[in-house]
């Protein structure tokens, strides 16, 4: 493994963890907020008076900070699937702080997930040399990834004009496909800023006196809000422990595929190499429909009181 790759694994790894923490305690300030106003999966802001809900989201930031810096050194092929271990965290933090119980198949899928991990670890490529933000631009505005950008943006839209109304508080995937979509733009964005920075920082070339960069920051912050707000709704209407590893796996596939697309990482791979990071991956996958199993989340309605002592009246709606 290169001392990048290593750098921006170890990144990656303590982001998972900030990431699975504030999972749970931005639902604590959710349970808690339901009593004081309209809750988030129904249109409203309460949780913004909640500090629970905002030691959450520094905890949050913390770990996207963290994530932002690993996708500078480290390709997305060995970034992004290191968020199983944020599922791991978030799960185990659920069973002990939420009652939503883990069992056998929940750890069986913990374990899943650090293997696959860990072979997708050993095996990721060495980051592309990239010696400007122009660079990446270039990259950005090939036909292919535009074309991605169209598909993507389109089914957003229609996801949150035309489905989200109607089925959103039904169907738990409404508010994860948007999240997941939007999230597979904002990390190409994030990577190119990143490396923006690092340029700029350790190789002393100003990356910022580009009308490029800039762009990517702006397409930063509004994608990265649209994502909070949509994630917010999931966590509020259904189950953390359901939520956390489907929007893992939608988010890492969509993520994988737009990096695959913009900056073409299968080049640089033999086909050795690319079979063991799908093995890898299917690992994580099989982990995480455990961690999704009835049986892994299955709760009795006294499982589901909330810190206040209220019965599960405003408890996650599982998956129909």
């Amino acid at each position: 493994m290169s001392s990048d790759n290593a750098r921006g694994l170890a990144l990656a790894v303590s982001s998972s963890f900030f990431i699975g923490s504030s999972f749970v305690i931005k639902k604590v300030g959710h349970r808690k907020a339901a009593h004081s106003g309209m809750r988030a999966g129904s249109g409203g802001f309460s949780y913004l008076h909640e500090p629970l809900w905002w030691v959450g989201m520094i905890t949050m930031i913390g770990g996207e900070i963290a994530n932002f810096a690993a996708y500078a050194f480290a390709p997305a092929i060995l970034v992004t699937p290191m968020g199983a271990l944020s599922i791991i965290v978030s799960a185990v933090l659920a069973h002990c702080v939420l009652n939503e119980k883990l069992k056998k198949p929940g750890w069986i899928g913990c374990i899943l997930c650090i293997v696959g991990s860990a072979i997708i670890a050993l095996h990721a490529p060495k980051e592309r040399e990239i010696e400007s933000v122009k660079q990446i631009w270039h990259y950005a505005t090939q036909p292919g990834f535009l074309v991605y950008c169209c598909i993507v943006l389109i089914i957003v839209l229609v996801l949150i004009f035309r489905v989200a109304p109607r089925y959103g508080q039904k169907q738990m995937l409404v508010y994860i496909t948007i999240c997941s979509l939007m999230g597979s733009l904002t990390v190409m964005s994030a990577k190119a800023f990143g490396i923006a920075l690092k340029l700029s920082v350790l190789s002393k070339r100003n990356q910022f006196i580009y009308f490029q960069t800039w762009f990517f920051i702006v397409v930063v912050i509004g994608f990265v809000v649209i994502q909070l707000i949509y994630l917010n709704k999931a966590l509020d209407t259904f189950n953390t422990a359901i939520v956390s590893p489907v929007y893992y796996v939608l988010f890492t596939i969509f993520t994988i595929l737009a990096s695959m697309i913009m900056l073409k990482e299968w080049h640089v791979e033999s086909g050795t190499q690319i079979s063991t990071e799908i093995l890898g991956f299917v690992v994580i996958i099989l982990g995480t429909f455990l961690l999704n199993s009835k049986e892994s989340d299955k709760s009795t309605p006294s499982e589901l009181t909330n810190l206040n002592g209220s019965e599960a009246s405003d408890s996650p709606t599982q998956l129909p």
